[in-house]
């Protein structure tokens, strides 16, 4: 009984390994062909690093050609054994969309960069146009999506049914409100980073460079602090960093079937923090601990990581039973 989970992870682990070491192999041989082909043409030393466009760096064709391999091989190897570690972890397809987004960023840079030297006699004259990093972040992020689509869905852990969630005895004709407000501190910390960095980036290189790192801490810093809101509309999610009235998500009562609470295992179930997507439902999940689970009219599932989640919950299925009470009469 106890060999078949082993022999299904030695049958899907080297596969995935192979996935996520895969594209790094392409972009090795991609580079040794190229570099055969136009190794004759290169200056010597040729320009291998930029600043602004500029040219600041530089070594031999050989030199260049080798570090460039080094790196792609370590990278390469360390994606597979870290995906081989991880097994059928529910990060692991995104793991190997990284694999996927990393081997094609570094390989496009290294192609370009060999590319822009070609035919060159003064290696100081080599000019790197900043839309290539624009590119560059283009050709990453489709490999990764590629990568993802290409890795499946990992395996989910069994759902844990949420508890038993009773009414508030609430009078007929009072309301009340809950309010709790759930922050994460490393999305906070990511979110200030990329925006420091893409600030810099943006003085130094140009704002086109640093699109991607404000734009990742535009879409990081919204969900680092949220308000869960229960009341007589349903429940609602805002960004608390934000002042004025936005909301994430609204969930009104005549799309809600039940709701409980439970404790929530941020990566086994969801495999990080954030807005996250899975078969059957979706959530907000900051940290582990107890959440809202809301059981959707049409089958589907939310939760919401938050404090005092048994009487938000309570409180909403106390709305939810006046709404349909409602609409009986």
């Amino acid at each position: 009984m106890k060999s078949a989970p082993r022999a299904a992870f030695s049958s899907a682990g080297p596969r995935r390994t192979w996935m996520a070491a895969f594209p790094f192999l392409v972009v090795i041989m991609t580079l040794g062909g190229l570099y055969a082909e136009v190794a004759g043409r290169l200056p010597d030393p040729l320009a291998g690093h930029f600043d602004g466009g500029r040219a600041n760096g530089f070594s031999s064709a050989p030199g260049f050609l080798a570090g460039c391999l080094a790196v792609l091989l370590v990278l390469g190897v360390g994606s597979g054994l870290l995906v081989r570690l991880r097994g059928h972890a529910p990060e692991v397809p995104w793991l190997i969309a990284a694999s996927w987004a990393t081997a094609a960023g570094i390989g496009y840079s290294i192609c370009r960069t060999l590319l822009a030297n070609v035919d060159v006699a003064d290696a100081a004259a080599v000019r790197e146009p900043q839309w290539q990093t624009a590119v560059g972040l283009g050709v990453a992020l489709l490999a990764g999506a590629l990568g993802r689509l290409l890795a499946g869905a990992a395996p989910l852990p069994p759902r844990r049914a949420a508890a038993a969630t009773p009414r508030l005895d609430l009078p007929d004709g009072t309301t009340a409100g809950w309010s709790r407000t759930i922050s994460s501190p490393p999305l906070v910390v990511l979110g200030v980073a990329l925006l420091g960095a893409g600030l810099v980036l943006g003085v130094l290189a140009g704002w086109l460079s640093a699109a991607g790192l404000l734009f990742g801490g535009a879409a990081c810093l919204p969900l680092a602090s949220v308000r869960v809101t229960v009341d007589r509309h349903g429940l609602s999610l805002s960004p608390a960093m934000l002042p004025c009235r936005v909301r994430l998500r609204r969930i009104p009562l005549e799309r809600i079937a039940e709701a409980g609470s439970r404790r929530v295992a941020c990566f086994a179930e969801f495999g990080g923090w954030g807005y996250r997507l899975r078969a059957g439902g979706s959530g907000l999940v900051l940290r582990s601990g107890e959440g809202i689970v809301v059981r959707l009219t049409n089958g589907k599932e939310f939760v919401v990581t938050v404090d005092d989640a048994a009487t938000a919950a309570a409180l909403l299925n106390t709305y939810t039973d006046r709404a349909r009470a409602r609409q009986g009469g």
